[in-house]
C-alpha cells in the first residue's frame, strides 16, 4: 500500500498541476475516475498483469476501452502510465488527486453515520457546525447504521467523532473493565 502511494504520488501530483493550470480540475476528476474504473476492471486487470504484452499494447488496450471518452491530455497521461507500466496505479493516482483537489479547494469529504435518518435541516445544521470547526467547505454524505443505537459518527479524513450510544457504551465497558 506505502508503496503504491509511493509510486503513485508523483503522477498523480502532474495531473492535478496539469488540470489545475489548465483550469480543469473537475474534467480531470472525472477523467481520473474513470480510468481508475477501468483498471480495476477484472478483465483489464488480466490485461495489465499479462505477461506477453508490451508497454505499449497494454497501454493501446486500455485507451481502446476508454475509446472516446478520454481527451487528448488524457490519452497522453495513459501513455506515459503505460510507458512506465504505471497503469495499475490509477486508482491510487485517482484518489490521491482527488486528494489534492480538495486541498486546493478547501473542501472535505464527511461521512455522517447515524442511526436514525437525519432530515434536511439537521443536516444542514450540522454541515456548518462542521465547516466552522474544521474551516473548509464540507461534502456531507450520510449513511443509516442500525447498530450504533443512537447518536452518530462523524469522520472527516482522519477526524472521527463518536457520540453513539455504542460508542458511548463500549468506553463504558472499558472504563468498568479496567
Amino acid at each position: 500500500m506505502a508503496e503504491s502511494t509511493t509510486l503513485a504520488r508523483p503522477y498523480a501530483k502532474a495531473a492535478f498541476e496539469l488540470a489545475r493550470d489548465a483550469g480543469q480540475l473537475s474534467e480531470w476528476s472525472a477523467l481520473l475516475a474513470l480510468t481508475a474504473a477501468v483498471a480495476e476492471d477484472s478483465n483489464m486487470h488480466k490485461v495489465l498483469n499479462h505477461p506477453a504484452l508490451t508497454s505499449a499494447q497494454k497501454g493501446q488496450t486500455f485507451l481502446d476501452v476508454c475509446e472516446g471518452k478520454l481527451n487528448e491530455a488524457g490519452a497522453n497521461f495513459v501513455r506515459v502510465l503505460a510507458e512506465n507500466n504505471r497503469l495499475v496505479l490509477l486508482p491510487e493516482i485517482a484518489a490521491l488527486f482527488e486528494q489534492l483537489k480538495a486541498q486546493q479547494e478547501a473542501t472535505i469529504e464527511v461521512t455522517i453515520e447515524s442511526a436514525f435518518e437525519m432530515n434536511g435541516e439537521q443536516e444542514n445544521k450540522l454541515a456548518q457546525a462542521l465547516q466552522k470547526k474544521l474551516s473548509r467547505n464540507v461534502n456531507l454524505r450520510s449513511q443509516l447504521n442500525k447498530e450504533l443505537i443512537g447518536g452518530i459518527v462523524v469522520r472527516a479524513g482522519d477526524l472521527v467523532i463518536d457520540a453513539s450510544v455504542r460508542g458511548r457504551l463500549a468506553k463504558l465497558a472499558e472504563a468498568v473493565n479496567s
